[in-house]
């Protein structure tokens, strides 16, 4: 069985965050930081080389691939600010109808700039994502 590329690593949240070049997906990205740890009452941790991840969860698919994956986490792109583990739970169509400004993809939310959302929102899909992956309701 083939090892997950995305894993915990050991590097360093805030100098990820602060090479980033793009001065808005910088600012946001320390912006997000700060949200999501206060959301999930966790610290963060790089998950791979690029992804901010909070907390964890188990999966297991039914053809007996399985492993572990942030519960909710974000990566500043180039193009806009990836979010992961914000579309998933019941709540969250409702939520994202409120959010502003955004795109979702196949379990990503992608925003260009906070300053168009709602950040309000935005915590209470993060605060539905992270219950929703950590508590199994996704089972």
């Amino acid at each position: 069985m083939a090892e997950n590329k995305t894993a915990p690593t050991d590097a360093d949240v805030q100098a990820f965050l602060t090479a980033v070049e793009h001065p808005v997906r910088r600012d946001d990205g320390f912006t997000l930081l700060e949200l999501m740890t206060r959301c999930t009452g966790h610290e963060a941790v790089m998950w791979g080389p690029s992804i901010v991840g909070f907390d964890s969860y188990h999966y297991k698919y039914d053809s007996g691939h399985e492993g572990d994956a942030a519960a909710v986490g974000f990566s500043p792109r180039k193009a806009s600010l990836s979010l992961y583990g914000l579309t998933s739970a019941p709540e969250a169509p409702e939520l994202l109808a409120k959010l502003g400004k955004h795109k979702t993809g196949v379990g990503c939310l992608y925003i260009t700039r906070l300053e168009q959302v709602d950040l309000g929102v935005l915590e209470q899909l993060v605060e539905t994502g992270y219950r929703f992956w950590t508590t199994g309701a996704f089972k």
